[in-house]
């Protein structure tokens, strides 16, 4: 599916309470080396599971940008082609390791009319296998409104 195909939900349309369609990852370390070069973030822990055992993990970690992309990329699918990304705030609390799926989720937690402009708060997160929240965000939307004809 393009950018173009996707649906843009319409302001009045959306209610607090909507969840998000759920958006799954399944995160391996040749992703995690292809994130590295494409960001230019090298911080072996990342790659290199000698480095990341030295500091006491079992695995590499998961790059908490990437987490970011994972929730960004939730919520402008839902929002489509004709909403606009307004604030996106991530916290990582909690470290993701590839090998196991993590589930990005979110849930319309307020609406509002500004200027005749459509606002929507969105609750984020990533959740992994094990059921925690590791990390947590919100974003803010700009939808489209229903027009009318006077």
């Amino acid at each position: 599916m393009s950018i173009t195909d996707q649906k843009t939900p319409i302001f009045d349309t959306v209610s607090v309470g909507d969840e998000l369609p759920e958006l799954v990852k399944y995160p391996d370390t040749r992703q995690l080396v292809m994130y590295a070069g494409a960001s230019q973030d090298f911080v072996a822990i990342h790659y290199d599971l000698n480095v990341a055992r030295e500091a006491g993990h079992s695995n590499v970690l998961i790059h908490g940008a990437l987490k970011s992309a994972w929730l960004s990329e939730l919520v402008t699918s839902w929002m489509g082609y004709g909403g606009r990304l307004l604030e996106l705030s991530i916290s990582y609390r909690s470290i993701d390791f590839p090998g196991s799926p993590v589930t990005c989720f979110g849930k319309v937690t307020n609406t509002r009319l500004e200027d005749d402009c459509g606002l929507v708060e969105i609750e984020i997160g990533l959740r992994n296998k094990e059921g925690l929240i590791t990390t947590p965000g919100r974003a803010l939307v700009s939808l489209p409104t229903q027009q009318t004809d006077d």
